[in-house]
């Protein structure tokens, strides 16, 4: 009986479970493995390390509280139990309700996964929002991370060029911050097209919610457009044109409140940047430690997150990107 399987027969209803039901998915990010419980609707999500630096119980209870409070929405899969870390276990798992979809085809799923996103961003911002962060200043929140995951760079086989053009951006970004307040909801985070799944209705779920937290909705939707996330995940792998990201962008503003809209519109160009900074720069440290953060990884996974890091540290990519604001 392996350590998942004799966790999950603890639960109530899975006494009886077999074995046999479980069923691994095939690996497609860097921090969980998933494993299907056939027959039941329900998958475990394992966590292979921490992203946000957690120890194993806090991260279980952040990404706990993150499904929970994600579920109203609509549009995320449902929290079912917590599997505490133990022997053969060492970071827990989570059991969550199965969504039955495919992988998103761009441009023509761009507006459903806006909506997903709009039904999040609709969700209230809780007196108490502990565990998940809710930074005061959300847009210096993310600078100041950019500038933390900025000593990658120095790290990574950039070319000179490469690193004249980074440092530009980051120059820009601190000297072109849009004024407050801004409108704070919670926001996925790592809302990358490959991070949702479209059912037979349509609709998109956003199905990864480690990293749920209070700030910007601008975040998210550039993290769900720009190139670094289009082409990040291989069964996406698209480029969005400039028409399709404005496209995308109005079946938000159509989805959310006309308030909501309109204090998001100044922060969409200056987030767009800094939220491009946020990847590139934890791309350059995966180019440097990605055999480390996630050992075990299928090859030709590492292999494409390896060619997507080379690809968009190039300076000719860079300077392409960075159009999208300037």
């Amino acid at each position: 009986m392996t350590p998942l399987h004799a966790a999950l027969t603890r639960l109530p209803g899975l006494a009886a479970l077999s074995a046999d039901a479980l069923e691994p998915m095939p690996l497609k990010g860097v921090a969980h493995d998933h494993v299907r419980l056939r027959g039941h609707g329900l998958v475990a999500r394992v966590p292979r390390w921490s992203q946000m630096g957690l120890d194993p119980l806090a991260a279980l209870d952040h990404q706990a509280t993150a499904f929970r409070r994600a579920e109203p929405s609509g549009h995320t899969p449902r929290l079912v139990a917590l599997l505490p870390p133990g022997e053969g276990l060492p970071m827990g798992a989570l059991l969550v309700t199965e969504i039955l979809g495919r992988t998103p085809r761009l441009p023509s799923d761009m507006p459903a996964i806006a909506r997903a996103l709009a039904a999040l961003h609709r969700l209230p911002v809780p007196a108490d929002p502990a565990p998940l962060p809710a930074p005061a200043d959300p847009v210096a929140a993310l600078l100041a991370q950019v500038e933390r995951q900025a000593a990658w760079f120095a790290g990574a086989a950039l070319s000179p060029d490469a690193r004249r053009l980074i440092d530009a951006e980051l120059d820009a970004a601190r000297a072109a911050q849009p004024a407050g307040p801004h409108p704070v909801t919670p926001v996925g985070v790592d809302t990358h097209p490959g991070n949702f799944l479209i059912d037979a209705d349509g609709k998109a779920w956003f199905t990864d919610l480690e990293k749920l937290q209070y700030g910007h909705p601008a975040m998210d939707l550039a993290h769900a457009s720009l190139y670094t996330s289009t082409k990040w995940d291989p069964a996406v792998d698209t480029v969005l044109t400039d028409a399709e990201v404005a496209a995308f962008h109005a079946a938000w503003v159509d989805a959310v409140p006309a308030a909501l809209a309109e204090a998001v519109r100044p922060g969409l160009k200056p987030l767009r940047r800094l939220t491009w900074l946020r990847t590139l720069s934890w791309m350059a440290r995966w180019s440097r430690e990605g055999t480390a953060l996630s050992p075990g990884m299928p090859e030709p996974l590492r292999a494409h997150m390896d060619a997507h890091a080379a690809d968009i540290l190039r300076a000719e990519r860079i300077e392409r990107v960075r159009r999208d604001w300037q």
